[in-house]
This record gives C-alpha cells, structure tokens and sequence, in this order.
C-alpha cells in the first residue's frame, strides 16, 4: 500500500468510474478547502478550485488546538479547544462544550470547519470553546460503536462526557462553575441528556433534539434502536420526556416549526414536561423552519440569541 496524500488535514477522494482518476478535495483546521484533479498513481493534472487563503485575511481568527482528553478508564477522546487571542492561563475561564454524540459521527477533525466564525464569535467574548467525541463517536472502529448499551444512545457515552467535562473542570485556567453545553439534532439530544441525567452544567442549548425515539422516523430509529416491541428498556431509558423533571439548569430550548426530519412533536413533548413540573426554561421557535433553521435572517437571530443566552446564564 502506498500513500498519496502528503498535507496534513483531511483528503475527500472521489475517483472517476473507471478509477483512473481522482478529485481531492483538501482542507485543514487553517486552511479553506482546495480541489486538485489527480492520476491514480498521485500525480496532480489541474487545481480546479484553490483554498482563497486571502478570504479569511479580514478575520481576526483564532484556530482550535488538537489534543485528547482521557476517559476515567484511559481512552483517550479526540478533542479541540479554542481560546481567546489574550488567554491568560492563569485566569479563569468560563467553558462552552459543543457535543453532536452520534454513533461514529466525529466533530473533532484535522479540516476546515464553517462553525469557526461562530466560535470566534464566542471566545472574543471570553469563552473556552470545546469539543471531544466520547469513544463511541470516534468512528475508530465498529467495536467502540457497539459499545451501546442496549442499541441505545445514552447511558455509556454520558459517562464518557462526565469523565471529559471533569477533566477540564480540573484545569487551572477553566472556570469550574461557569460550564455550558449545546448542540443540534443529535446533539440537541445529548445536551438534553446531560441536563436530566447530570449536574456538570450550568447552562445548555438544545436545538431540535429527538426527546423520545418513538417520534422520530423508523429508518434511522429502528437502525439503531430496533422496533420498539423488540427494545422496550432501550426506548424507555433513551427517553428525555420522562427524565425531563429532572433538568439542571438553565435551558434554551430551539426549534423550526415545519422540521421534517425531528418533528417539532418532540420539543412540546419535552416542554409539556417542563410545565408539568413547573420548572423554568426558555424556549426560541423558528415558523416555518425546517431541521436546519438555515435562510440568513433566522440564523443571525439564532446566534444572537444563544449569544445573549451564554451572557446571561453563563
């Protein structure tokens, strides 16, 4: 075997049909994504898109630092940390985890990611910013995937979170009482889970996160969980309505009203929950906004709000 990529970062190859030829399609955690044209055997024929370095020059940006972060039994979890321009480590600082959480869905890569801008919008207002992927998100290897306990997403991969979280409790420069989850869809999930099933945070933001596996589509919920006759344990334990009088926290709740992948079903499910015990929470609903509340105008007020939520509550 050979290798024919030399940069480091992430290489997407896509060859053609008769695979005498490759796109690759290259970025790192600095660098904007390029696409070169390739014989099979490496050799480069044409850029057919360049990295337009010159468009981040007008962006005072600060870029994540790789490193891992190990679990109570020693694995160690792929993590970054983006820091303030000034980081002082003998400062404080309050901390922002961002976790997806879905089996052999990485968020921590060596390439370029867009969620940099928001980031940076974060930490020149003085938060940590941080991600790690608990072992069964790795994408390492099958084995740590059928890890889950039950087919359920839940009970293993929150440890492993709580062993990360403690850690950089632990760190000198991390201010322990000042610590905040968030996430989107699976990630939205696991936020929920953290809050009804820990006390590390003090503040969250869920974004259209699957509170029940029941509500949500057979082809992705039955893959993972199977039939709900056929795993009634996994279903009732993965389920963040029934654990929802127990939230910690402050709670920004967030959903488009028209989402077609996780139904808004779940979010007022949850919420009735909420109201059942009478605990506060916020909530932010996007009209006729689909999973990905993506046009301009409801985005910038997105992150305008959960901008003003972390001032507030954390």
């Amino acid at each position: 075997m050979e290798r024919l990529t030399r940069e480091p970062g992430v290489h997407q190859i896509t060859f053609s049909p008769n695979a005498d030829y490759y796109v690759d399609l290259y970025s790192n955690i600095r660098t904007l994504p390029s696409l070169t044209l390739h014989r099979r055997d490496g050799t480069r024929l044409a850029v057919l898109g360049t990295s337009r370095a010159e468009v981040l020059e007008k962006f005072d940006l600060q870029y994540p630092e790789l490193f891992t972060i190990p679990t109570s039994d020693g694995f160690p979890m792929p993590a970054e940390i983006l820091k303030p321009k000034d980081f002082d480590p003998h400062k404080k600082y309050p901390l922002i985890y961002y976790v997806y959480g879905g089996p052999s869905a990485p968020t921590v890569f060596n390439r370029w990611r867009n969620s940099i801008y928001f980031d940076n919008m974060l930490v020149k207002r003085g938060y940590l910013v941080v991600r790690f992927d608990h072992r069964s998100a790795t994408a390492i290897s099958k084995k740590l995937e059928n890890r889950l306990l039950y087919l359920m997403s839940g009970p293993r991969e929150m440890k492993d979170v709580v062993d990360g979280i403690r850690w950089l409790k632990a760190q000198p420069w991390v201010d322990s009482t000042r610590v905040g989850i968030w996430g989107w869809s699976g990630g939205g999930s696991f936020t929920l889970n953290a809050m009804t099933h820990t006390r590390e945070f003090k503040a969250g933001i869920s974004v259209a996160p699957v509170t029940d596996w029941h509500y949500y589509d057979t082809k992705w919920a039955e893959f993972a969980m199977k039939r709900p006759q056929d795993n009634p344990e996994g279903y009732e334990k993965t389920s963040f309505v029934k654990s929802a009088k127990n939230l910690h926290g402050r709670l920004l709740l967030v959903h488009g009203t028209y989402d077609d992948n996780v139904h808004p079903q779940n979010s007022w499910a949850f919420v009735n929950e909420l109201i059942r015990h009478n605990l506060r929470f916020e909530m932010m609903f996007y009209p006729m906004r689909k999973h990905g509340i993506s046009d301009r105008p409801a985005r910038i007020h997105l992150y305008n709000t959960m901008l003003e939520f972390w001032e507030r509550n954390l």
